[in-house]
């Protein structure tokens, strides 16, 4: 019986059958002799194949995008690679601008309250505050209503307006007593005893609302007291009646602002710090004139017999009263602007920086026992303001 050798399919043959678009002539018989020079050509084919069906991928070079519409962010037009945001520079430099103005309005009314009231000779603490809330008056009614700093906001109720009376005696309070201890005390002292708000604000929450913090924030007054205790008998220049009046205008600072927490603390009455001085200011107008006239008769005498002496007297008044109102609208900016981190930081700051300076105008004697209760007194008002901010 013969048998028949049937031999198999080449696998160009195969291959067009997977691929059809392979010609006819590339189709070849499969021999021995040639089956070294096939299997070479028939994987050079399939090869071929697969690379021309797939897609052929090229190269982009996105840092020549050079599309102005939409700028990729390696590409040369595009803003942000080459110009810094003009939005956060402005920012920075308007927020900058105000810790500037809010620091030299605050030191420079202290400064020229001290100048004015010990070395000028002016002795009317109660006619000085008076200059400064009708400065106040009249310049927070041209901010809030001519030039819109802040919106106006109106006195809803006839209780409202007592409770805004009642702060701004207490106020009144406050910034006459720090007046008078300037006479007495020099600025370095007066700025570490003023040092002690938290201590009263706390005592007086306490006693008040029954607010109670953690422990730890109280034991963070502990080094605040000792420090102006410590100061006190370290200061040359310690006056006492000085010093009553700046511990009580201190506490009467602190009382304002628990008083302010319980007396407007319905949504409805709430008043930001501006137009709370836009009301309070009239009120404190009223209630320090009759006082003026009485515990200071000869103030008008006296002023304009200065004012012969000294040719800058009213000047030196004008820019005192302008930096009293600049001092508060600066503070509202400044806490509007930044966090409650950066205003305490820049606050204590402020003390520090208010306690070299007059050192450096008034030549005032400081011992070493007196800068380190200041010292220690800071140091517990920032930790006192660490332990209340994780704490609360």
């Amino acid at each position: 019986m013969r048998h028949v050798h049937h031999t198999p399919p080449p696998l160009s043959i195969l291959t067009a059958h997977k691929h059809p678009h392979i010609t006819s002539t590339s189709r070849h018989r499969f021999t021995p002799s040639r089956h070294k020079h096939l299997n070479f050509n028939n994987i050079l084919q399939q090869t071929l194949i697969r690379s021309i069906s797939k897609p052929i991928k090229i190269p982009t070079l996105s840092f020549l995008n050079l599309n102005p519409n939409d700028p990729s962010p390696h590409s040369p037009l595009n803003p942000s690679k080459t110009i810094k945001n003009p939005t956060k520079m402005s920012s920075l430099f308007f927020i900058s601008s105000l810790i500037i103005l809010w620091y030299s309005s605050n030191i420079g009314v202290l400064l020229l309250n001290k100048l004015l009231l010990s070395n000028y000779g002016f002795k009317f603490p109660i006619f000085l505050t008076m200059c400064h809330m009708s400065a106040c008056a009249i310049l927070s009614y041209i901010s809030i209503v001519f030039l819109k700093v802040v919106p106006l906001q109106k006195i809803k109720s006839w209780s409202q307006f007592l409770r805004i009376g009642t702060l701004s005696i207490v106020f009144c309070g406050s910034v006459v007593g720090g007046n008078i201890s300037l006479r007495y005390l020099p600025v370095s002292f007066n700025q570490a005893v003023g040092a002690t708000t938290p201590f009263f604000t706390a005592l007086f929450a306490y006693l008040m609302t029954f607010k109670r913090e953690a422990w730890v924030t109280y034991c963070a007054l502990v080094p605040v007291v000792t420090g102006v205790m410590i100061a006190s008998g370290g200061e040359p220049s310690f006056h006492l009646y000085g010093f009553i009046m700046c511990i009580s205008a201190t506490a009467a600072r602190a009382f304002k602002s628990v008083l302010q927490g319980i007396l407007l603390s319905s949504e409805g009455e709430k008043l930001n710090s501006m137009n709370l001085l836009l009301y309070m200011s009239p009120v404190a107008i009223v209630v320090l004139l009759p006082a003026a006239l009485v515990m200071e008769p000869d103030v008008i005498d006296v002023t304009v017999s200065l004012a012969l002496k000294h040719r800058f007297m009213w000047l030196l008044l004008l820019v005192n009263s302008t930096m009293a109102y600049a001092a508060n609208l600066t503070n509202f900016l400044v806490t509007k602007n930044t966090s409650a981190l950066t205003l305490q930081v820049l606050g204590n700051a402020k003390g520090a920086v208010a306690v070299v300076i007059s050192i450096l105008l008034f030549r005032n004697p400081v011992t070493f026992i007196g800068i380190a209760g200041y010292s220690m007194t800071v140091m517990g008002v920032v930790a006192y303001g660490e332990a209340k901010r994780r704490y609360q």
